[in-house]
């Protein structure tokens, strides 16, 4: 004969409607852990009280690891890099301290620029990439691409006649990171646009620039000296500079087979910011889209 104890049946109706009402809220993962929650209520190993502040933390954990994720992907990250995971001592000229007061990313609300320059292979992406994971962590927007394929992606909204929408689009990122100024020679007119692009945010929105060549060098790159100065009066009016004087991380284990003239090119210093740099025009007002004054 069974025993039908009302109490248990009681609780078990109720442990039922709980789970219900966690799946109807999207909460997984304390739907997960209930059993186990409430075993330990049980057990007398943990109280109402803690087991209701467990079963949210888990679930707060689930959805922030989530939101992290999707925020990840949205901004491009071309790798998820650390700063945890970055050899300060094989590029001592960064001075560590310095790197990881950029961390606290107060840099992004003060709407600064944060310029990376030096020889390929000195860490110049990863501590970008570094940097642009922990403002997704802190819940910034980050949106980051080469120079080559913004200044692309610019183009081709030229073309089609939306231009200032694209425009608009990069301004809403709280932090936007330019990787590779220098690798690749911009596309005629692609100076203009990525000025237009720069003066939209400047100011407003803060920028990491990673480059392999000198600011006196910035004209070469776009094809137009007036262009990169006023570029550079932009990007360097609220700017925090670090110039890389180590070699290649990525080729420190194989140095020994390289020629001798590349080992001393890539432990070459990038050209310094040249102090006579002077302008020869500005760009009018509405962002130079016609043409650069001379």
């Amino acid at each position: 004969m069974n025993v039908y104890d009302p109490t248990q049946l009681a609780a078990t109706a109720l442990i039922d409607r709980v789970k219900r009402n966690l799946v109807n809220l999207k909460m997984p993962r304390a739907l997960e852990i209930l059993d186990v929650t409430l075993r330990g209520i049980e057990r007398g190993e943990t109280t109402a009280l803690e087991a209701i502040d467990q079963l949210l933390g888990e679930e707060i954990t689930l959805r922030e690891n989530r939101r992290i994720r999707m925020a990840l992907v949205m901004a491009r990250l071309s790798a998820i890099k650390t700063l945890a995971g970055f050899d300060f001592a094989f590029q001592p000229s960064l001075g560590r301290n310095r790197v990881m007061a950029l961390a606290e990313l107060q840099f992004i609300d003060r709407a600064e620029a944060v310029h990376f320059i030096g020889p390929p292979g000195t860490g110049k992406s990863h501590l970008s990439l570094a940097l642009g994971v922990e403002a997704v962590k802190a819940g910034k927007s980050v949106y980051f691409g080469s120079l080559a394929d913004i200044v692309a992606a610019l183009a081709k909204a030229e073309r089609d006649g939306t231009l200032r929408e694209r425009i608009r689009y990069f301004c809403r990122f709280a932090l936007l990171i330019v990787d590779e100024i220098g690798y690749l020679a911009v596309i005629p007119g692609g100076g203009n646009l990525f000025f237009q692009r720069v003066n939209a945010r400047y100011e407003k929105g803060a920028m990491i620039l990673t480059s392999n060549r000198g600011f006196a060098e910035w004209g070469e790159i776009f094809g137009d000296s007036v262009v990169a100065t006023a570029l550079l009066d932009r990007l360097l009016h609220h700017a925090v500079v670090f110039q890389i004087e180590g070699s290649s991380y990525r080729l420190r284990a194989h140095a020994d087979l390289l020629p001798e003239h590349i080992r001393a090119k890539a432990a070459l210093n990038p050209a310094p910011v040249p102090a006579t740099l002077k302008r020869r025009g500005r760009p009018p007002k509405n962002g130079g889209a016609d043409h650069l004054a001379g």
